[in-house]
Formats: structure tokens, sequence, C-alpha cells
């Protein structure tokens, strides 16, 4: 079934593309994260252009994150207050980002810092995903399992003045804490097309120290309003969402969000993962491989 992508301007398997977008939907109903940090480096081993990878996966993150914010306010698992402290900050972020993408682009250097920052990110999470799986699974062999701490914002957040009482949340800390997690993750999102899922949930239960009822689910909530905001930018300034593209991800998506779900029910927390782990490592070696070796198109620019 090929399907042409006119932005990415090329002919894909449309099948191919709903599938992975059907394997992102799965982590998102098992992890309560958009699957963003996946699908813009499989599009990419796909062939898609980093770019309209990226943009594309932001358009696909925004669909998704709406059955999940939806399905957890109606158990009040969203912190609003908190979630609009987030997303403003996410705002902020993105027209940050936009600015850095259109920089980037124009030197011709995006494609490159895309790929190096997903080097980055993935094997920075997929190694700490592995060691807090195999440290749960062997424990004898990694290191006696620690007794979980008593929550607590960190000692640099408890620092910051002006501080609001969120009530969702049982914190009473500075808002400016929240909105610079915010910038940082609207930035990225701007840049490499992820809903940042998997920077939000754990910062804000280590770093803020937010319930875990809500973190899930306010993390949904700043996903689906930044990811509009990015979408909405790279249509406007950097042209490069293709809505062909994003719309067979988020069929895909929409499919896998619901059977994930229902493994989440019935597997051990501790074995996905791990299984998770191994795969974003996979990728990052992977990308880490496409960094270094001679593409098989070699292309130089030269004057008339």
């Amino acid at each position: 079934m090929d399907v042409y992508l006119p932005i990415a301007n090329l002919s894909v398997n449309g099948f191919v593309i709903i599938v992975l977008g059907f394997g992102t939907g799965i982590l998102s109903g098992l992890f309560g994260v958009g699957g963003g940090f996946l699908t813009t480096p499989l599009l990419i081993f796909y062939g898609i252009p980093p770019t309209v990878a990226a943009a594309s996966a932001a358009t696909q993150v925004t669909g998704a994150s709406v059955s999940g914010v939806l399905a957890h306010s109606r158990r009040k698992g969203v912190d609003y207050r908190m979630g609009g402290v987030l997303v403003g900050g996410g705002i902020i972020g993105a027209m940050f980002g936009a600015l850095l993408f259109r920089a980037l682009q124009s030197l011709g250097q995006i494609d490159v810092v895309i790929n190096i920052l997903y080097v980055l990110m993935l094997g920075t999470i997929g190694s700490l995903m592995m060691r807090e799986a195999l440290g749960v699974l062997l424990p004898g062999r990694i290191g006696k399992s620690e007794q979980p701490r008593k929550r607590r914002h960190h000692p640099l957040v408890a620092s910051l003045p002006y501080r609001w009482r969120f009530y969702s949340s049982g914190l009473y800390i500075s808002p400016l804490a929240p909105m610079l997690l915010g910038v940082v993750v609207g930035i990225l999102t701007m840049l490499m097309g992820v809903g940042g899922g998997f920077l939000l949930v754990p910062a804000m239960l280590y770093l803020l120290g937010m319930s875990g009822n809500v973190v899930v689910g306010t993390s949904l909530f700043q996903i689906l309003f930044v990811t509009m905001v990015t979408t909405m930018t790279h249509a406007l300034t950097t042209k490069a969402v293709d809505i062909v593209l994003a719309g067979l991800l988020l069929v895909g998506s929409v499919l896998g969000a619901q059977f994930g779900t229902q493994i989440a029910l019935k597997a051990r927390p501790e074995i996905l993962r791990l299984l998770l782990a191994g795969l974003v490592l996979l990728i990052a070696v992977r990308m880490l491989w496409g960094l270094g070796v001679q593409p098989d198109e070699i292309y130089t620019v030269s004057p008339l």
C-alpha cells in the first residue's frame, strides 16, 4: 500500500507507518509516555528526513495524548494548576526551540543535531532504565535493593521564592521550578518531536516531589498542549509537518494505546521496563552507527 508523502517528497508503505504508530501507541498505553522519543528515530531509519520526522511525530503525539488526558481526568489524576504552569513554560521553550531549529536549519546542521541529541538522550535513558529494571529483577547481583525514600522535592526547588500551593499534587513550592522544567521539555519537543513524558515523569517525581497518582495525567496534559503549539509552529515556520504521515501514525497509535493498556494490566512492570530499555539502547547504538558510516548517497554543494 504505497502512499505519497507530499512534504517528505517520497512514497512509503502506509501499512508499515501504521504498524510503527501501533508500536509507539503500545508504549503510550504501557508507560504513560507519548512514544515520540522512539517514533522519530524509527521514521529516520525508514528513510524519512529527520526534520519531517521530528515535526510529524509531534503532531502524532498530540493526537495520542488526548485520550490519555481524558481517562486520567475522569479519575481526578490531573493537577490542572501544575499542568498550566508546565504548559506555560513549555510554550516559551517551544518558541525558543523554533528559533534554534530555524538557525540550525539555515546552517544545514539540523539533521546532524537531531541525530546526536537522540543518541545522547536514548543512551542515557536506556542505561538508567536497564539499571533500574535489573536492580529489581536481580537484587543480589546489582546491589541491595534500596527501600523507597519518602517523597520530597529537591533542595534547589525548596529554595526558590514565590511559593504556590498545588493541592492535587500535595506541594507548596515555587512555580518557577515546574516552569523551567516546562521550558526544557518545550525545547526538546520542538527540536526532536518528542512529547517529553520520558523526562517529565521522573522529574516531577524526584525533583518536584509530586504525588504519584497525578504524575502521568499531568504529564500528558502538558504534552497535549505543548505538542499542539509545536505542531502549529512547525507548520507556520519550518513547513516540515507532513499531515499524511502524521495521520497514518495516529491511526496506528490510537489502536496501539488500547492494546498497551491491556498488556499493562497483566505483565510485570519490571519485565516491561527491561524490554523497553533494551529497545531504546538498540536504537541509540543504531543511530550512533549511522552517524559514523559513509552514507549511500553523497551530495556536495559547490558554486557554479
